[in-house]
């Protein structure tokens, strides 16, 4: 249960673009490294509309497309069956919706390779230059 920021400073630090929900530390990462290098996902307050695709992609791991393995307590988690404190404690579905269009967005910042770059190396390197000199 490590925080998602945990690993998002680290990859920040690193130049990377971040895609997350806004809690814990990703609200400050997010102040840090601008907007423009953080791909928001999640819900903002109580406004959750059970969303088929994320009915339709439990169907795809229940039929095997991706393996043979036993997905099963992953399942359970998200259906309320089992997992921390039960029922999709971590609101996977509830943000279902907000990660899909997210990934959209990353789709096109990432076919856009200049601004994919310059986001990635050339603001990181600027901001810290600043941070140096000051």
């Amino acid at each position: 249960m490590e925080a998602s920021g945990t690993s998002n400073m680290k990859f920040a630090l690193n130049g990377c673009l971040i895609i997350g929900t806004l809690d814990g530390a990703n609200v400050e990462i997010r102040e840090e490294i601008g907007n423009q290098n953080f791909f928001l996902f999640g819900v903002q307050a109580d406004d959750f509309t059970p969303d088929p695709r994320f009915e339709e992609a439990k169907q795809m791991i229940r039929s095997k497309t991706f393996g043979d393995f036993d997905y099963e307590p992953l399942l359970d988690s998200l259906e309320g069956n089992s997992g921390y404190d039960h029922g999709d404690y971590f609101l996977v579905g509830v943000d279902f919706p907000s990660y899909i269009e997210a990934q959209k967005e990353i789709d096109i910042a990432y076919k856009d390779r200049r601004r994919w770059n310059h986001n990635s190396i050339l603001k990181q390197n600027q901001k810290r230059r600043v941070d140096v000199e000051t």
